[in-house]
């Protein structure tokens, strides 16, 4: 790392103690950005690193709610709001035990770039709560969604911050948050959260967007090498809407996925993921991998254990971050891996990333490759201030247009700084520039 830039990362750590997926995130944009502020002292000169690092706002609150047995039930909420330097501050909604701030704050920091690199006039931010609505009814849901929103109203909107969702916040979540808010301020404000109902401001191929792009992005990466998905053994870790979108993109694409999983383990499907049915059992009736073994036949579930233990030409982790390691990916390589798309955010540890660039493999990460969604929210948007609804086809060839713009973006960018092919290199120039130059034409904001 660039010795200067070393300094600033060293404070910023410093300041943020005990934040490690942050720092992981921080550490990996200042990695790249050595040969940019050779080009652009006035960068350092504007610390526009400084204030990159520094979140406009962080909000945390309390999210008292009452359970299905009378028993009140205490959580806590977030929202960071990074930056808003290209536009209203613009991120998903995470529930999941895990969250925490440090956690947020990652997540909404790769935002900005990811953002950055859509071309769309959005900003970068993040939220949610360790609430896990995994096991809980309809009914507790919805009280939490109405407490949750009861606080996060006041600091959002159309103009400002515009939630989405993300892991445990799907459909039905964003309904009861949307629902509350509108109640609340008296607004029926369409532009206030993205993912909604297709029959109430939502749009087509929003739930669709993220898988999809991560693998329109990396069918562009295998284009650079005469390949394509046609023809490749992929892997998918994660069996929820990413993943299951990420399957069927590339099936259709004539890929065969044999192996995807979830938290309790991981099912191995030589003649490739019966979508359908992944579908049925996930989303219809939130059931567990394991019930898919036990109808579809010549099909092995394995209890815990990694499903990059699978050997694949393509991996596409869609689960969560760091779920993939040095040494799986080490054995990825062995067993003759030619890409890799993150469709979650950094999924990859900075030790398997490394591996993978030693090996040559082509790497997608995250920021750029699983944008497909927020740039399909930014979509959904526009529709919302138009007052307009597209067809899929429309909104499936804008956001194909998107994925195929930011993987251009991307390669061009490292090209110009003398590492063709590094991805990782290209997307955080990318996305940095375009923000840095904002931040400056903006004064010191």
């Amino acid at each position: 790392m660039d010795a200067r830039l070393e300094a600033i990362r060293d404070t910023v750590l410093a300041r943020n103690p005990g934040e490690a997926e942050f720092h992981q995130a921080v550490t990996e944009v200042f990695e790249s950005l050595g040969p940019v502020h050779d080009r652009h002292p006035e960068f350092l000169e504007g610390a526009v690193l400084e204030r990159l690092c520094e979140p406009e706002r962080q909000i945390i609150f309390r999210v008292p709610w009452v359970d299905g047995a009378g028993r009140v039930q205490i959580n806590r909420g977030f929202r960071v709001e990074f930056n808003s330097a290209l536009g209203p501050f613009k991120g998903g909604l995470r529930f999941h035990p895990s969250v925490n701030l440090g956690i947020v704050k990652f997540l909404g920091f790769e935002q900005i770039f990811k953002n950055a690199l859509t071309g769309m006039p959005i900003g970068g931010g993040k939220g949610g709560s360790d609430f896990d609505p995994r096991g809980r009814s309809d009914a507790e849901i919805m009280r939490f969604c109405q407490s949750f929103m009861t606080e996060l109203y006041r600091h959002i909107g159309e103009y400002t911050d515009v939630p989405a969702g993300d892991i445990g916040v799907g459909g039905r979540e964003i309904g009861y948050l949307f629902g509350q808010y509108k109640r609340i301020t008296n607004r029926y404000e369409s532009g206030v959260l993205t993912g909604k109902g297709i029959s109430w401001g939502g749009s087509l191929v929003r739930p669709e967007a993220t898988g999809y792009g991560t693998v329109i992005f990396t069918e562009e990466m295998l284009k650079t090498r005469g390949r394509s998905f046609d023809g490749q053994r992929v892997v998918v870790s994660g069996s929820g809407n990413v993943a299951i979108n990420a399957i069927a993109k590339a099936q259709t694409l004539g890929a065969t996925v044999v192996a995807c999983s979830d938290s309790s383990g991981y099912v191995v499907d030589e003649a490739g993921i019966d979508v359908a049915l992944l579908r049925q059992i996930k989303e219809v009736e939130r059931g567990r991998l394991k019930d898919y073994e036990a109808r579809r036949s010549a099909v092995s579930y394995v209890e815990g254990g990694s499903v990059w233990d699978v050997d694949a030409t393509v991996a596409l982790p869609c689960a969560t971050q760091n779920e993939l390691d040095g040494d799986a990916a080490a054995r990825l390589v062995r067993n003759g891996l030619l890409a890799v798309g993150e469709g979650a955010n950094m999924p990859s540890t900075r030790e398997a990333v490394a591996v993978f660039q030693e090996a040559g493999i082509l790497f997608g990460p995250g920021k750029a490759a699983n944008a497909g969604g927020v740039a399909t929210s930014a979509l959904e948007m526009q529709q919302n201030a138009s007052r307009d609804s597209w067809t899929f086809a429309h909104t499936e060839e804008r956001l194909t247009e998107i994925m195929i713009g930011i993987h251009d973006r991307c390669a061009a960018t490292a090209d110009e700084y003398g590492d063709p092919g590094n991805y990782v290199l290209g997307a955080n120039i990318g996305g940095f520039v375009k923000v840095a130059d904002a931040m400056l034409a903006q004064g010191l904001i």
